[in-house]
């Protein structure tokens, strides 16, 4: 086989055959559908999961568990990553997160948690703390801040008086 060869016969932009447009374009009258049948008949869809009359696999396998689509999506961030990341005195913010890789994706908030020790001093925003996330933080002469997100259930409603 030469170069020359290779794409011989392969034309990206060739124009679709157009079928059932009568006997002498060699593809008329059933247009290539074949005699009768569901097939055959125009707006015919075979569903996704259908096997030939079989059970199909979607409805043979059990289905377990529960799975919440609308639940929020929260990236965690351990206070020992805060630790080997930032350096004393920096301000940590969801920007700053993504920037350093500690977060990345598509998620609704960002929780801290409270795995590892934290002997520097930082400004922590976050959606979400967890009790000794918290803690440390604020142990090591640092300062937490909750960032306005969606209602989340560890926030309680806020009342007007």
């Amino acid at each position: 086989m030469n170069v020359h060869d290779v794409h011989r016969g392969i034309h990206p932009h060739r124009r679709p055959k157009r079928v059932g447009r009568g006997p002498g374009s060699g593809h008329g009258k059933t247009a290539g559908r074949g005699h009768k049948g569901q097939k055959s008949h125009n707006g015919w869809r075979m569903h996704p999961t259908f096997q030939g009359g079989a059970m199909p696999l979607v409805r043979r396998v059990p289905k377990r568990g529960f799975h919440n689509r609308f639940a929020p999506v929260i990236a965690e961030v351990n206070v020992s990553q805060l630790e080997q990341y930032f350096q004393d005195g920096d301000h940590v913010t969801v920007e700053r997160l993504r920037e350093v890789g500690l977060v990345d994706g598509q998620f609704d908030q960002v929780k801290i948690l409270g795995d590892g020790t934290l002997t520097k001093r930082l400004t922590v925003a976050a959606h979400r703390f967890s009790a000794s996330a918290k803690q440390k933080i604020e142990q090591a002469g640092g300062q937490t801040q909750l960032l306005a997100g969606p209602k989340s259930p560890d926030q309680k409603p806020q009342t007007s008086t």
